[in-house]
């Protein structure tokens, strides 16, 4: 059901856009109209399937996060890593030559940096199980991080650079080509297969450690496996896009609400429905206005409505 929902999504989204008129185009239309094909096949078609990558990676992080921490309330950019790539793209804009390609660089250095110091600052504190203090880590690495970030905007010259770094944060994917979205895909989708075959152990990974223990289960080695994979995935689609809020934090909680908390079935879920929602607001960003509308702004506008509707009709919990 979840296959059909994205396959119908994605048809339409092919079709949906600003030219000729705003709105559909017609499969003829695209058949006689060279320009029209270009269009279709080098713009829309990789900013489709990198959506669907963005919606999908962040909705399975999220999912990983929450079950492995048992709280309800964290996201993928929980360690660090969305303050970490933020920081990182400003840094590129006002320091380096002025290319895409640098400020993706840039931006997935700092984040994977993000998840390096928070399991440094980890290993440091004495306070709680590893877990609890990776999570105080990321905390706190990324208020650095925001500040860091203030900094540089402080600097920025505020005709020139100052627009770009604030519309970079918003998140976005009208940039995307070919070259990009094959840029991301190798690291996506190994560690999206890394996520899908453990999944059966994640039910395991969030009862009590001395249970998993005594299960044979090498409890920390494999959390920071999952982590690992969750942050990677989520730095590469940060790089490109932006930042994209909401989507990690509330796609799990519709998918646990439709097929349940096993996460042999809870993260398959995710990954479609994220998928979905990510593409039905990449369309609406690109529809609703003359302007492109930033990703980030819809995403956190349609996941703050979810939430609060979430959270007067249910209690949101994560058992462990």
């Amino acid at each position: 059901m979840i296959i059909f929902f994205i396959v119908v999504i994605a048809g339409v989204s092919f079709f949906l856009g600003a030219y000729p008129t705003r709105g559909l185009i017609s499969l003829k239309k695209i058949i006689d109209d060279p320009l029209a094909q270009r269009i279709v096949l080098y713009l829309r078609l990789p900013r489709i399937l990198t959506a669907l990558l963005a919606g999908m990676v962040l909705a399975a992080s999220g999912n990983v996060f929450q079950m492995i921490f048992a709280n309800p309330l964290v996201e993928p950019g929980f360690l660090g890593v969305s303050q970490g790539a933020a920081f990182g793209a400003a840094l590129g804009i006002i320091f380096l030559p002025p290319s895409p390609w640098l400020i993706q660089m840039s931006a997935a250095v700092f984040s994977l940096s993000g998840l390096f110091l928070s399991f440094i600052l980890a290993k440091r504190f004495h306070f709680g199980g590893f877990v609890l203090r990776l999570l105080l880590a990321g905390i706190a690495v990324s208020a650095l991080f925001s500040a860091g970030i203030g900094f540089i905007k402080y600097l920025a010259d505020p005709m020139k650079d100052l627009p770009e770094i604030t519309f970079w944060m918003l998140g976005d994917l009208s940039s995307m080509s070919w070259e990009r979205f094959f840029s991301i895909l190798p690291p996506v989708l190994v560690t999206q297969l890394i996520l899908l075959l453990m999944r059966w152990r994640i039910n395991l990974l969030t009862l009590d450690d001395r249970a998993s223990f005594s299960l044979g289960i090498k409890v920390n080695r494999e959390k920071i496996l999952l982590l690992v994979c969750a942050v990677i995935s989520t730095a590469t689609i940060v790089s490109v896009a932006g930042i994209i809020g909401w989507v990690g934090l509330i796609i799990p909680h519709i998918s646990r609400h439709v097929i349940g908390m096993d996460s042999r079935y809870s993260l398959p879920a995710s990954m479609g429905i994220g998928a979905g929602f990510m593409l039905i607001c990449d369309d609406l960003a690109r529809l609703l206005s003359k302007g492109e509308i930033p990703l980030g702004i819809l995403t956190s506008f349609v996941g703050a409505i979810i939430f609060i509707y979430l959270l007067g009709t249910q209690k949101i919990e994560v058992h462990r």
